[in-house]
């Protein structure tokens, strides 16, 4: 089992609870991005640069993850290519998607992305929170704890 990262629109705290986790359980951690990544020194951390485009970072992502595989987005068709392929998908915010709830998750999405293309503004994700980080890095433990 490994940790893939689509670590582009990641924010740093996240990563650096994920680096502390890599380290803490050994367990391999790869982050994908179109830009170049400051990843720390480990055997356990990987940094993979893809080309720019939109959703490239995605699709290698995808290519690559193998069935209960955990992949860190906030990209909810990711999430749902992640499930489709029998992987887990955790948020920035702690929402762990699954087969039980990634449907209701991309209808969201569709919607609201329905209503800012006929115009209707929408507001966007609060700031990350203290308690966001704190959700996040209990359900990463909590995954970890069961698949190791």
């Amino acid at each position: 089992m490994q940790i893939w990262v689509d670590a582009d629109a990641c924010p740093r705290r996240v990563k650096e609870i994920l680096f502390r986790a890599a380290e803490r359980v050994g367990i391999t951690t790869t982050l994908v991005a179109n830009q170049p990544l400051r990843i720390p020194q480990s055997a356990h951390i990987n940094a993979l640069q893809v080309p720019g485009g939109p959703d490239v970072a995605d699709e290698e992502i995808v290519k690559q993850m193998q069935p209960g595989d955990l992949v860190i987005t906030a990209d909810i068709p990711l999430a749902a290519a992640v499930v489709e392929k029998s992987g887990t998908a955790l948020n920035p915010r702690g929402k762990l998607y699954t087969t039980d709830n990634i449907g209701e998750a991309l209808a969201m999405r569709n919607l609201l992305d329905e209503l800012r293309s006929s115009g209707i503004q929408t507001s966007g994700p609060p700031q990350l929170s203290k308690k966001d980080l704190e959700l996040f890095a209990n359900e990463l433990d909590k995954f970890l704890r069961r698949h190791k």
